[in-house]
């Protein structure tokens, strides 16, 4: 696989055009899994693993990459599968960077990067057995892919945090926030609750969708009823990477619509910083969060709504 990561310069240009590269992966079986290359650093044969007393039921072990250590999970019992045969010599591991950390994942086999369009990624079928684990699928050679949720995996096997400090409440005291509302668009059911559990605790009302297309859809919805939407919502806070339309290419479209483009906009992802800091003013978000510090977002809304109160009552 050496040079399978190669020209990230080349598909930060797709970034903004609604299309993306899935590094695909094999487990134990014939099925196709997807991951985005953005989140992978690279992918190497699997080292030799150190075992961990006490850790999780799904973690190998560690491996040692250029002096630091990193857990290994072992993807195919994350999802709910058996085990892969650890004894084999030729499996592979995934490195990738989630929510400011770094992990590698046991996989069977590795095969290829393809380069699709954000449009003909849908959300999974309703009883396919697998949709908790997965956020989208999509067609390649008349093969169905599976896209899994990796922020559900990580949140499960590392847990997750989703408790504002009390301190961080006390001095982020947001006064008459009764009518502050906060549209929040994420394609991981784990995101999404993680950010309302925030909103909560902060006394906030929020709206929460699905992807970018339902997030445009719904705001366009909206100014046809007549609503002012940049004065309805206080903010909208969206992932980026989402099926039939990511992040960047909703943000477009509110930037070019007369009646919106004022809307305040924070991306809230998982992927590399140095990348999405770059893309924040290329498609005109207004800030680039990454997930998922819970005390972090918290001051970040808050510094917002006071900024939003400030504007309304001038």
């Amino acid at each position: 696989m050496a040079g399978v990561l190669d020209g990230v310069d080349q598909r930060t240009k797709l970034a903004g055009h609604n299309r993306f590269e899935l590094l695909l992966f094999k487990l134990k079986g014939r099925q196709r899994f997807g991951i985005n290359v953005f989140k992978v650093q690279e992918v190497i044969q699997c080292p030799k693993l150190t075992n961990i007393p006490q850790s999780h039921s799904v973690v190998c072990g560690v491996a040692y990459l250029r002096g630091k250590a990193v857990s290994v999970v072992d993807l195919s019992m994350a999802i709910g599968f058996k085990s892969i045969d650890r004894n084999r010599e030729d499996l592979f591991l995934v490195v990738t960077e989630y929510n400011r950390s770094i992990q590698g994942f046991l996989v069977g086999s590795v095969e290829r990067i393809i380069n699709i369009s954000w449009d003909i990624v849908k959300t999974p079928p309703k009883g396919s057995g697998r949709e908790a684990y997965l956020t989208a699928v999509t067609r390649f050679d008349d093969e169905m892919i599976e896209v899994l949720d990796v922020e559900k995996v990580m949140s499960e096997v590392m847990g997750s945090d989703e408790i504002v400090s009390l301190e961080t409440l006390a001095d982020n005291v947001i006064e008459d926030n009764v009518d502050d509302h906060i549209l929040v668009v994420d394609d991981s059911m784990v995101a999404r609750n993680q950010i309302k559990h925030v909103l909560e605790q902060m006394g906030v009302k929020y709206t929460l969708l699905k992807d970018g297309l339902e997030g445009w859809q719904h705001l366009l919805l909206l100014h046809a009823d007549g609503i002012d939407v940049s004065a309805h919502y206080s903010m909208i806070i969206s992932d980026v990477e989402m099926p039939r339309m990511d992040g960047y290419m909703m943000v477009s479209k509110i930037r070019e619509h007369a009646d919106m483009k004022g809307l305040y906009i924070i991306l809230h992802t998982s992927m590399s910083g140095n990348f999405n800091e770059s893309m924040v003013e290329r498609v005109g978000a207004n800030e680039f969060i990454p997930k998922f510090k819970p005390d972090h977002l918290a001051k970040q809304i808050s510094r917002r709504l006071h900024e939003f109160h400030e504007k309304q009552n001038k």
